[in-house]
């Protein structure tokens, strides 16, 4: 291969709907068949024969009630709700599979860093390597509410909380357990040598877990570190933290400027820049013409629900939509929740006053990504074009049509980029984290902070 591959990876949610609004109506949609496990075994061995990287599986943990000041418009649109838990079926995709990945999507506000640590560590187990994290803090007020203390945690606090969680789970992950602490000695009756495994004793400003982790490790030890935080705080934790970090910038040069600035950071704190790999999220529409694929995408656009729009907007910023103007330019407004999405759209295009139905319609087809239209031709070369103007890595590719638009992208498009040069044509190395740094790169990279944790001073656990 003559250039950098590129990182394939399919977004979904283990639910009806997603980020498209009202796109569920559409005849070639899949999305009755979420609460199937057949459903997602044959979509992963579907990804799995077109060479993708991995599933992005996103999680809410919470419901869009911002909109008009209830759910009802979220209900009615299926706007990420219903939501299933996403990594009940990584078992049974991994079971259906040898080299597909799987970043799962978890929050650090609403679960002790102790049990997300054992499910994660149980999950590279049985998907022999192949998980990550993708680390998030959770933004809805709903999820507080029915999860929490009932009030949302200060958004900078949030990250803060999140940095110590993984430090929790970096002691449990990389040094509670030495790599012979597991000895299967029938003759003498030792599974485990109790002096090879030490309690982490962590006190911290947010968590105490004095123990030892409960599993023994994994084959990477360390899930693969996703992290998509957008705003400044968000983006300090990606660059000091995050192995790959999901981008979600609505032009090349918004997410030059993101790149440029979180491998600046990563610099800054020691790591090598390029060592943090950064997918953008975007959608395709695809047909074997540019002129089919259009009238597929004019299709798509007929069927976007404004309610169903605005629904998730309000829930991801904070804001009910519901008290403007749809054609009344929406200004720059601070907010707890997410201010990420208030950003991406007023400082994408600092010469346009985005209103709230330009917003709408913008989301509706693939959220707040952008989407490529063309034949497989048009595609494969804007997706070159974004990877050589921007330096990512590769893309998180949504969808409108649940199911129906990955499988015509891998029909239609991942021929051509095979031809291209810029996808292999088979995997090479079996690890996730060997998807993204080559054969060999099973544990973390040396740079990476999660390695200091292995010389925590140990506390030798008593026989």
């Amino acid at each position: 291969m003559t250039q950098e591959r590129m990182r394939l990876f399919a977004f979904d949610f283990n639910g009806p709907a997603h980020l498209s609004a009202g796109l569920w109506r559409h005849r070639d949609d899949l999305s009755a068949r979420y609460t199937d496990v057949l459903y997602w075994t044959e979509y992963a061995k579907l990804l799995e024969e077109g060479r993708f990287d991995g599933l992005f599986l996103a999680d809410n943990v919470g419901y869009h009630d911002i909109y008009e000041g209830n759910a009802h418009a979220a209900l009615r649109d299926a706007a990420q709700v219903p939501a299933n838990d996403p990594s009940m079926v990584v078992s049974a995709m991994a079971s259906a599979t040898t080299h597909l990945g799987f970043g799962l999507t978890a929050s650090t506000s609403y679960e002790h860093p102790y049990a997300l640590a054992r499910r994660f560590a149980t999950l590279d187990h049985l998907t022999s390597g192949r998980i990550g994290w993708n680390l998030v803090t959770s933004y809805a007020d709903s999820a507080a509410r029915n999860m929490g203390t009932g009030q949302q945690v200060p958004h900078d606090e949030r990250y803060d909380m999140a940095a110590e969680y993984l430090e929790v789970c970096y002691k449990l992950w990389e040094y509670s357990w030495d790599e012979d602490a597991v000895r299967r000695d029938r003759a003498n009756g030792v599974y485990a040598d109790p002096s090879r495994i030490h309690a982490i004793d962590h006190n911290g400003t947010y968590f105490t877990v004095p123990g030892f982790f409960l599993c023994e490790p994994s084959p990477q030890r360390t899930p693969v570190i996703f992290q998509a935080g957008g705003s400044s705080k968000g983006r300090a934790l990606a660059a000091a933290s995050a192995e790959a970090v999901f981008a979600n910038a609505t032009s090349m040069s918004a997410l030059k400027r993101q790149v440029d600035d979180l491998r600046a950071q990563a610099a800054a704190v020691g790591r090598d820049p390029q060592s943090v790999q950064v997918l953008q999220m975007l959608s395709v529409v695809c047909a074997p013409t540019d002129e089919q694929a259009h009238e597929r995408y004019e299709e798509y656009r007929r069927l976007v629900s404004y309610a169903g729009a605005m629904a998730r907007y309000s829930g991801w910023t904070g804001l009910d939509m519901a008290q403007f103007d749809p054609d009344v330019p929406l200004r720059h407004v601070k907010t707890n929740a997410g201010q990420t999405m208030i950003d991406i759209f007023a400082k994408a295009d600092p010469d346009r006053d985005w209103t709230p139905r330009d917003i709408a319609e913008y989301i509706g087809v693939g959220g707040s990504g952008p989407t490529i239209v063309g034949s497989p031709a048009t595609v494969a070369t804007q997706l070159q074009e974004w990877m050589q103007q921007t330096g990512i890595n590769g893309f998180n590719i949504g969808h409108a049509v649940k199911h129906k638009d990955i499988a015509v992208f891998i029909e239609l498009v991942v021929p051509e980029l095979q031809r291209r040069e810029l996808m292999w044509r088979d995997y090479d190395g079996s690890t996730l984290r060997e998807k993204l740094y080559g054969p060999g790169m099973t544990r973390l990279r040396d740079d990476h902070p999660g390695t200091g944790y292995r010389s925590h001073q140990p506390q030798v656990i008593s026989a």
